[in-house]
């Protein structure tokens, strides 16, 4: 399969976006743009630009300040290449999401984790980003390994939503080494996070 890098490590918005234009036109048949960026609104205009080409992509944390966003080109022309082009601003609000079980609602718990891998993925689609998303207790469980909520999360701290999970709740599962996105916090940390959030948004 194709693949073309893009670096765009340094470069403000329009340069991202125009330059994962000018590599989605050098891709004559299906494979993959990876472009390479340093902040989260140039991750967050980069993947309206692959919306507004209706192309597959996902982006990724692999640094404190290195993103990369996954394109699947098709191969095909580039259409309304005068809308591509465009930046937005920081599309996070400031919004806290507050999780603090693995499942939502009460009656069935099979049921109550499905509906929690639902809403965190609704999140996740939202025009405007929450600031950050915070889990604790039973909800200390959707960060770690082998939950299936990982890929929505990290695509949403890919374009700068913070990820915090309570380290007293990781310490008493046993499950410390385990954390697979966002970072280890605090309840001092949590609070002032909830303290500063215009609404606070619970499952």
């Amino acid at each position: 399969m194709n693949k073309i890098e893009v670096n765009a490590l340094g470069q403000q918005c329009p340069i991202p976006v125009v330059m994962t234009t000018k590599a989605l036109k050098e891709m004559k048949e299906a494979g993959i743009v990876a472009v390479h960026v340093d902040n989260e609104v140039a991750v967050q205009n980069v993947l309206r630009l692959a919306q507004s080409q209706n192309l597959e992509a996902k982006s990724e944390k692999q640094g404190e300040k290195h993103y990369v966003i996954s394109i699947s080109a098709t191969g095909a022309p580039i259409a309304k290449e005068e809308e591509s082009i465009s930046c937005a601003p920081d599309m996070r609000g400031d919004t806290v999401v507050v999780i603090s079980a693995d499942r939502m609602g009460e009656g069935n718990d099979e049921l109550g984790r499905v509906l929690i891998k639902s809403f965190i993925y609704a999140v996740s689609q939202l025009a405007v980003l929450p600031k950050a998303m915070i889990f604790y207790n039973g909800g200390a469980t959707l960060t770690v390994e082998g939950s299936e909520s990982l890929e929505d999360l990290k695509n949403m701290e890919a374009q700068g939503v913070q990820i915090m999970t309570c380290g007293t709740c990781l310490d008493y599962y046993k499950l410390k080494d385990k954390l697979a996105v966002g970072s280890i916090s605090n309840m001092y940390s949590i609070v002032e996070t909830m303290n500063g959030a215009g609404r606070i948004l619970r499952p």
